[in-house]
């Protein structure tokens, strides 16, 4: 969750005078209501009173002592257990079947080559090539701001962001739904450096909230797409607060991809000069939700409730609202505080169809009811990492002839998967080639190349007994028709690696890379269905190519020809740079030796993105974080773009 821990520096120094400009006169002080009950299942509106909770009783009753007291709302909750099977689909599960009518079978050929089990990455340490959005400080907006709250069972006080919105009252205030507390007040545009009676625009006490009856606080079921409040807030000095510091319209949700600007007031404990924060990066999915996920640092607990703009003047200081901070476990992963993804990950609900009806009712204060929560489908996404774990093999290529690579992935369990492209970087659909099996979880190696010279990728498999297949034109027939390339006990059973490129070719992805089990490297030219062409010797077989663990090619150096790229076992990232008939290119170091990418497990390449290179390097790690790093060089890596977290 993105509450706030504690604020040391908050309103410490509550003392003076009871008056602040603008603010009303003295009113009489009231026994403090409880706040609202606990949400049920009932579907009801809920709206939680505070009754005449006024300005001043709300400075009587904000105490130095109350405000030291603050601490977080809520508990963390563990994730949904992972699933017991690995499930290929961003929302399916595998499903059973025999392998694909025509695909050869393997009766008594030795068993499945096992993968290498490695330590877990390190957690606290970012990978090389790293990189993500960074929030930045800021004065804020004078439409968002922080709200203090009183929590009814431990009578301790807590805080969540806010933004004001644009009402028929002229009164509304937008934050999570597990923010929603008693002797609440909403500080628009704060200032940590005044007490809470000299604020610039005053103090604005919650006179009743509204929130969905069936949200949970803080769960990670699927009703935390509900996560999401409004608050009416009473009069200061006679005026409403949008007629002071203006509101923010609504706008829904179109979908996960988008860009915005996250804005809101992180916990002094991570924010020492008590500012606002703000972020503008791009959004995604977030799987089997209907939210959405931004990755950017320094979102640290209390920025929960702040507004999601996708468009603000931040000179105005409005803007259009299509998010606020919150959703599956509060609006972030449930990891401790030291794990760097606590404070980057971030989650928004989805404003639809029950955002707006709950915004209707606040408007008419109304506490209708609108049924039980049926979760609508969620958006695509390629899945969760306790899936990813289970790619066995990755293949990048053209297979829909869009003129973009698409990815082919054999799972552990037999099934075969291809990802379409969306051409940005992502994935917007996936279909199954063929149910788990068998016989492909006999597949050592895959390549994916455009050896029929007719602009639609083929995939390559080195099977395990030494038998090689073609499978042509896959994609829309599937699998497409096969070719037998070599038989099974062949010299193949000795390829450990393969990788095709156009190291020699002019037009058509028709060469292939091949590393042996001794270390021999060979380059075949002129590859086609049935034939391996021309074969040229790169290395005499030797030791240190051993310990080339994976291998894929592109055009990393922007040149014609391309490149062929190495992870070793040691971590240890190179491009060779001119690979041709004539020799191994020339060695352009990306990543010294590390621990880290030791977890490199899984490698391929392709054009995923729009500079029309095949030059997007994707990475699954050991543990089921998947990472595409767009438009990487013949000598870096390039920004990292992560599909798949280790959490969510």
């Amino acid at each position: 969750m993105r509450t706030l821990r504690i604020r040391q520096m908050i309103l410490a120094a509550v003392c003076g005078s009871l008056l602040t400009t603008g603010m009303a006169g003295a009113a009489s002080a009231a026994t403090p209501t409880p706040g609202p009950t606990a949400p049920t299942a009932s579907g009801t509106a809920r709206a939680g009173e505070d009754g005449d909770w006024t300005v001043e009783e709300a400075l009587r009753f904000w105490t130095p002592e109350r405000i030291a007291a603050a601490t977080d709302p809520g508990a963390a909750f563990a994730r949904p257990a992972p699933a017991t099977s690995p499930s290929p689909g961003g929302t399916g599960t595998p499903s059973g079947g025999a392998a694909k009518p025509g695909t050869p079978t393997r009766p008594g050929t030795p068993a499945p080559i096992p993968t290498p089990t490695l330590k877990p990455p390190p957690k606290n340490k970012p990978r090389p090539g790293i990189t993500h959005e960074n929030s930045r400080h800021f004065r804020g907006i004078k439409s968002v701001g922080v709200l203090f709250a009183k929590d009814p069972n431990n009578a301790k006080t807590h805080y969540c962001s806010a933004s004001v919105v644009e009402s028929a009252g002229r009164n509304l205030v937008l934050t999570a739904g597990h923010c929603v507390n008693s002797k609440a007040i909403f500080v628009p545009y704060y200032d940590g450096s005044k007490d809470v009676r000299h604020q610039p625009y005053g103090i604005w006490p919650v006179t009743k909230w509204f929130y969905d009856g069936n949200y949970v606080a803080n769960t990670t079921a699927p009703t935390s797409d509900l996560d999401f409040a409004f608050a009416r807030v009473g009069r200061n000095d006679g005026k409403n607060v949008q007629d002071v510091v203006g509101g923010n319209s609504l706008a829904r949700t179109q979908g996960a991809k988008d860009r915005a600007t996250v804005i809101g007031y992180p916990s002094v404990d991570h924010n020492p000069d008590d500012q606002a924060v703000q972020c503008t990066t791009e959004t995604g999915a977030l799987p089997g939700y209907n939210q959405m996920r931004i990755d950017c640092a320094g979102l640290w607990g209390g920025i929960s409730g702040s507004p999601w703009f996708s468009s603000v003047d931040l000179d105005r200081g409005t803007g259009t609202i299509i998010g606020n901070v919150g959703g599956s476990n509060g609006g972030g992963p449930d990891v401790k505080g030291s794990d760097p993804l606590y404070n980057r990950l971030t989650y928004s609900p989805f404003h639809t169809d029950r955002f707006f009806l709950l915004f209707d009712d606040a408007q008419k204060n109304s506490d209708a009811g609108h049924g039980a929560y049926q979760q609508p489908a969620p958006p695509y996404s390629v899945g969760r990492a306790e899936t990813w774990k289970h790619a066995a093999l990755m293949a990048a290529g053209d297979f829909n002839g869009t003129g973009r690579s698409d990815l082919v992935v054999v799972w552990s369990d037999g099934e075969v998967t291809l990802y379409d492209s969306d051409g940005n970087g992502d994935f917007s659909s996936e279909r199954r080639l063929t149910d788990k099996n068998g016989t492909w979880t006999y597949a050592r190696t895959v390549t994916a190349g455009d050896f029929g010279g007719n602009n639609q990728f083929d995939l390559m498999v080195v099977w395990s007994d030494g038998e090689v297949t073609l499978y042509q034109d896959i994609g829309g027939n599937g699998l497409g028709s096969e070719v037998k390339m070599a038989d099974k006990k062949s010299i193949w059973s000795h390829a450990t690696q393969i990788a095709a490129g156009r190291f020699n070719a002019a037009t058509y992805v028709t060469d292939l890379v091949v590393r042996w089990s001794d270390g021999e490297l060979t380059l075949y030219t002129n590859v086609g269905p049935g034939t391996f062409g021309q074969e040229n010797k790169l290395k005499d077989k030797n030791s240190t190519w051993e310990h080339a663990k994976l291998l894929t090619a592109g055009e990393y150096s922007g040149n014609a020809k391309w490149d062929l790229m190495v992870s070793w076992t040691d971590g240890e990232l190179d491009t060779y740079v001119g690979t041709s008939t004539r020799g191994l290119g020339s060695e352009q170091r990306i990543l010294d030796a590390n621990g880290t990418w030791e977890h490199n497990t899984v490698m391929t390449t392709g054009k995923f993105t729009p500079n029309g290179r095949t030059d997007d390097l994707l990475i699954r790690w050991s543990d089921g974080e998947t990472t595409m790093y767009n438009d990487t060089g013949a000598n870096r890596l390039g920004r990292e773009n992560t599909l798949v977290y280790p959490v969510l």
